[in-house]
């Protein structure tokens, strides 16, 4: 019984014919690359997956910054050399730019401002951009206490605004005249002086908007004055007994 079951076993794998194969077997490797390569795009070295998780980020109003590493308090960017850097809405329709003087604002103002656009545009369609984040510690050491000791604890995280920066972007299916009255109010919560500006507005170089002047124009040297149009300023008439006569007089 045993002898003919391992004789139909041996003819079993006589009839087998092993035929060996010119094409390869698929690669789980190469698919893998190849699927990456679908998904990404013309984009090279790209990453389909974070190994770091979504909180160590931070956000715009408190960023990962470790507190105990104190700044200077620093001033706000001035430029200087003809850069419009900030002054336009570039990714919204409609913003939110600022026009006294440049300052730092603190954290919990932009939340308040941030949460007056929300309140006013409940149940509509839009998208809130925001151009600026808070990653400057602000440290106090409290009232009535003496000088030294240290810079002091950490109070609120701020940000430096220059002047004519755009802080606020906002983009969707608004009426102009909601987003305005939005802007208004939100302009009313932060500190200076707030303006409303469109897209496609002219940027502002300093204090200076490029609304019919270029920037060329601005870099060019004073034009020089003819000798011929300056008049001179004739001196001074003397009163009689010396005196001579005050200028506020006509």
């Amino acid at each position: 019984m045993r002898s003919n079951a391992s004789s139909c076993l041996l003819g079993a794998f006589r009839s087998l014919n092993i035929v060996h194969s010119s094409t390869p077997r698929p690669s789980i490797i190469s698919c893998a690359a190849t699927a990456s390569r679908h998904h990404a795009g013309p984009q090279q070295n790209v990453r389909l997956f974070s190994a770091s998780p979504a909180l160590m980020g931070g956000n715009w109003l408190e960023p990962s910054l470790d507190r105990s590493k104190k700044k200077m308090k620093g001033r706000p960017r001035v430029a200087t050399g003809g850069s419009i850097k900030g002054t336009t809405v570039h990714w919204g329709d409609y913003g939110l730019r600022m026009t006294d003087h440049h300052r730092r604002i603190g954290a919990y103002q932009l939340k308040l401002a941030e949460d007056t656009i929300k309140a006013r545009l409940r149940g509509e369609r839009y998208r809130l951009y925001k151009r600026v984040a808070c990653n400057i510690g602000v440290y106090v050491s409290g009232n009535e206490i003496r000088m030294g000791k240290g810079k002091g604890g950490f109070d609120h995280w701020a940000a430096r605004v220059a002047v004519n920066q755009v802080v606020l972007e906002i983009k969707g299916a608004l009426h102009e005249a909601v987003v305005r009255d939005a802007f208004r109010l939100a302009g009313n919560k932060l500190p200076g002086q707030w303006e409303f500006v469109k897209k496609g507005a002219p940027p502002v170089v300093g204090i200076t908007k490029l609304d019919g002047v270029t920037l060329e124009e601005l870099k060019r040297p004073r034009r020089k004055v003819a000798a011929e149009s300056i008049k001179p300023i004739p001196p001074p008439t003397d009163l009689p007994g010396g005196a001579r006569k005050p200028l506020d007089l006509p």
